[in-house]
């Protein structure tokens, strides 16, 4: 597969947003949350949108996959899941993703993934400017002592266990 530069957009078009639209940053000039359709791709500020995150400091997996909290935020959709980041200390619970791989990286601090395989559950420590891709069908957790901010590109439909799958 070859790629190009893209040509130059046409006079008086610009993909950068201005201050007066909504879901802009007025910080970076970015947009925070507009959704990219097919005709037109929007640039998202990674830092604001993680900046903009409450953290979470006891995450645990009885929280339910913490639905509603403000330390997670899909920034777009992305084929048949989203884009994702997140801000937490603590222990999430078991998930797995049935429909693809699911891309993890650790922007700060650190993380440990606990994954299951044929032998057993094994372990990977992340840290900042780390990624792993999570197979699909793979049931993973993960255990923040301290802190992580992280983005993932998560397919769903995503199954949730409180307890490790058997």
């Amino acid at each position: 597969m070859r790629y190009s530069t893209p040509p130059p957009e046409p006079a008086g078009k610009t993909m950068q947003p201005s201050n007066t639209e909504p879901g802009v940053d007025p910080q970076s000039r970015c947009c925070l949350h507009v959704p990219v359709t097919k005709h037109r791709p929007n640039p998202i500020s990674l830092h604001g949108a993680i900046e903009s995150l409450t953290f979470l400091p006891d995450r645990a997996p009885s929280d339910g996959a913490t639905r509603g909290s403000r330390a997670f935020r899909q920034l777009s959709e992305y084929r048949d899941g989203g884009i994702f980041v997140g801000h937490w200390a603590g222990q999430s619970e078991w998930e797995r993703h049935t429909v693809g791989d699911e891309i993890v990286m650790v922007v700060d601090g650190s993380t440990t993934i606990f994954f299951l395989s044929n032998d057993g559950e094994e372990s990977a420590r992340l840290a900042a400017g780390t990624l792993i891709v999570v197979p699909q069908g793979t049931w993973h957790r993960f255990e923040t002592p301290e802190f992580v901010k992280l983005i993932s590109v998560t397919p769903q439909p995503t199954d949730h266990r409180s307890e490790r799958p058997s």
